[in-house]
């Protein structure tokens, strides 16, 4: 049985001296390899003899050192980080903004693509820790009744550990792509669009419920990668075209319906407020005949749609 066992970077900091220094230093080389090749070709035209072999050799080696010590300069803007890498092994991160210096034998990255205008394209192990918007598209998805409704989401992500950025997935950002679109498939599967049971959760009333479950998944999602989700909404909640009509008629059904009941619940308070006010006071006794009139007779009159013109009675009520 083979087992396969999921190797989890950690990020560590690693000090680098001043550029500033190491400009000096440069510049100190620089001047002291030409001093000498002049030094040298004035002394060898002088006194008309070749220099000795180890005199050639110092001069150029001062010009290669001078070289790989210009190479190892670099700068950070704030909230960018510079991952460092020497022949293959991770030696630690760097987070200060400023100009710095490293061995020049980091690695600057391995190469992407070779492009004719631009020649070679590296990846770098500059990472930005800036916050960062991922727009997700408009995904087409069921929910958790089967009707099909289109979602679209935004995420606010960040890198928080560039060693796990940089070495336990391939592209983090791709990665933070695909995830993203995964877990907001998910969750609008998870959730029905509206008109839910008595206390469930919808994707259209319960905005701020929805929203901390998908920053959750996505987070348990892109812990791997070391991104952490600072936050992520729905931006986009509709019903699919196809039905889109038929579920607006039954929205406006259903608010009908819920109006009506609530006229009729109101209308029904009314007539036996009217009633019991009516026997109380002692204003006209009726029996139940006169009373099932009456109160058809007010159920009318608060129910209707239409204004009801009123007809006045001049003779006597049981006649």
């Amino acid at each position: 049985m083979n087992g396969t066992t999921d190797t989890v970077s950690k990020e560590r900091p690693i000090r680098v001296l001043s550029g500033w220094i190491m400009l000096v230093v440069d510049l100190a080389l620089f001047a002291a390899a030409i001093w000498l090749t002049v030094t040298l070709i004035q002394e060898t035209k002088s006194q008309h003899i070749h220099p000795a072999w180890w005199q050639v050799v110092t001069r150029v080696g001062l010009f290669i050192i001078a070289g790989l010590v210009m190479s190892g300069f670099f700068t950070l803007q704030p909230n960018e980080a510079r991952v460092l890498i020497l022949f293959g092994a991770y030696k630690g991160t760097v987070r200060d903004s400023g100009f710095h210096w490293a061995n020049p034998f980091y690695s600057k990255g391995s190469v992407l693509a070779v492009v004719p205008s631009r020649g070679k394209v590296y990846q770098m192990h500059k990472i930005s820790l800036r916050a960062r918007n991922f727009n997700s598209e408009k995904l087409k998805v069921n929910d958790k009744r089967g009707n099909p409704i289109e979602i679209a989401a935004v995420i606010v992500w960040r890198v928080a550990d560039t060693a796990q950025a940089t070495f336990d997935v391939d592209d983090y950002e791709n990665y933070v792509r695909v995830q993203s679109e995964s877990a907001i498939r998910h969750m609008a599967s998870a959730y029905a669009y509206d008109q839910g049971e008595e206390n469930e959760l919808t994707l259209r009333s319960s905005v701020d419920e929805v929203s901390a479950s998908l920053r959750t998944e996505l987070q348990a999602r892109l812990h791997k990668a070391g991104v952490e989700v600072d936050e992520a909404r729905l931006t986009h909640l509709a019903y699919a075209p196809e039905i889109a009509q038929a579920m607006l008629r039954r929205q406006q059904a259903e608010a009908i319906i819920a109006a009506r009941q609530k006229i009729v619940h109101g209308a029904v308070s009314m007539v036996h407020m009217a009633l019991k006010e009516l026997a109380e006071q002692g204003v006209v006794t009726l029996d139940e005949e006169r009373k099932a009139a009456m109160v058809s007779n007010l159920m009318v009159v608060l129910c209707g749609e239409a204004e009801v013109q009123p007809v006045v009675n001049t003779g006597t009520l049981y006649a």
